[in-house]
């Protein structure tokens, strides 16, 4: 399953901002996250994200 970076944004809808890359990864396993997603979140770099802006900017960049 590939997932999207409007899919996880919508998966993380509600998150409290300023979010760090740790605080989505449990986020992620808290909340059911399929593997595809946490393996998204993982590759996030090691930042703080102090709005959706920054963090959907993260995951379009590639690695």
């Amino acid at each position: 399953m590939t997932v999207t970076g409007v899919q996880l944004q919508e998966y993380l809808a509600g998150l409290d901002y300023p979010v760090s890359r740790e605080d989505l990864i449990r986020w992620g396993q808290e909340n059911g996250a399929s593997t595809a997603m946490l393996q998204m979140l993982q590759a996030l770099p090691p930042e703080q994200f102090n709005s959706p802006d920054e963090l959907n900017a993260a995951l379009s960049t590639p690695t």
